[in-house]
């Protein structure tokens, strides 16, 4: 199982926010990706940066020939179109598309990407959208689904719904 997660705060050339997800898993669903599944939309409170604007959150199911190198790079193509300009980390962004999983392949960094996504367990607005799409996915290091680890979270903390 393929799984993306997907962030918006800020307009683009995409539009806004919701737009910008909207348009993005349309993206996810054409030129060599299936779209197998994606959660509704979800609007949390921002993760790292707080004084930011609040974010528009989706996670999807895809399936693609890619191996993960050329799925990350063709995720940053799609985030450039979008009009993403990496500046600060964890600051606004018209897009950004996070390869969390990858059939549960397990790599620690140097390897890029590091496999699973390494900051999930600590987000809410990864894991709720994970639940809904793939409520049988399993943490490849840890086995804990996305549900139990989001029991282990503060629902008000950082990165919640709201």
């Amino acid at each position: 199982m393929i799984l993306i997660a997907l962030g918006s705060n800020q307009c683009g050339p995409w539009g806004s926010p919701e737009e910008t997800v909207a348009r993005a898993l349309a993206t996810l669903d054409s030129g060599g990706f299936r779209l197998v599944r994606a959660s509704r939309l979800l609007t949390s409170a921002p993760f790292g940066r707080l004084n930011q604007p609040p974010f528009v959150n989706a996670a999807a199911r895809i399936e693609t020939h890619l191996p993960p190198e050329g799925l990350m790079r063709r995720l940053h193509a799609i985030e450039h179109s979008a009009g993403r300009k990496r500046i600060q980390r964890w600051g606004p962004r018209s897009l950004d598309l996070d390869l969390v999983d990858y059939h549960g392949l397990i790599r620690a960094w140097p390897r890029r990407p590091v496999l699973p996504h390494p900051g999930i367990a600590a987000r809410i607005f990864v894991l709720k959208p994970i639940a809904e799409i793939a409520p049988g996915w399993k943490h490849p290091v840890t086995r804990l689904s996305a549900a139990q680890m989001l029991r282990r979270l503060d629902p008000h903390g950082e990165g919640a719904e709201i």
